[in-house]
């Protein structure tokens, strides 16, 4: 079966650079799992807001526009039964089809869920036992995890 992007998925990429565009609108049709764009391009407003609600750690987000003009980051959350879904299962499905996009066009990731790596260097077969590694790499260093799965930014 092959998805495509809603009408509010399209609107939330509007202000996204191109090339995370390209990558989401292919991801979408390799992806096993549906899902929405539920963040694209960001208000500074809307992003203390989120700050302020513990939603989002900095104000330093690449979903606000950056130096050429457009947000670098989206989220990208399973749609599942009518519903948006914040499990992992279906994220790492919806992960590795943007793994196969991104790698495809050559366009540098970084994953909220592997947040050390160069998402596009990591094995696109490996993805929960990617994140099991940084994980563990964190708390060896006395770090705290963050996981951010449906969170894809360009790398800078």
């Amino acid at each position: 079966m092959s998805f495509k992007l809603g009408a509010r998925s399209k609107r939330e990429l509007k202000g996204v650079h191109p090339d995370l565009v390209m990558v989401v609108e292919t991801a979408i049709t390799l992806s096993a799992v549906d899902f929405s764009v539920h963040d694209g391009l960001r208000t500074v407003a809307e992003q203390k807001q989120l700050v302020e609600r513990g939603a989002s750690r900095t104000m330093r987000s690449k979903h606000l526009k950056q130096a050429d003009g457009f947000g670098h980051a989206v989220d990208l959350v399973p749609y599942i039964n009518g519903k948006l879904r914040w499990e992992w299962d279906p994220i790492y499905e919806i992960a590795e089809a943007v793994h196969r996009s991104a790698t495809d066009y050559g366009v540098k990731l970084r994953w909220g869920g592997v947040w050390d790596r160069s998402f596009t260097r990591l094995d696109g077969q490996m993805i929960e036992w990617e994140v099991e590694q940084y994980a563990d790499r964190r708390r060896a260093n006395g770090r705290r995890v963050f996981l951010d799965g449906p969170h894809f930014e360009l790398r800078s």
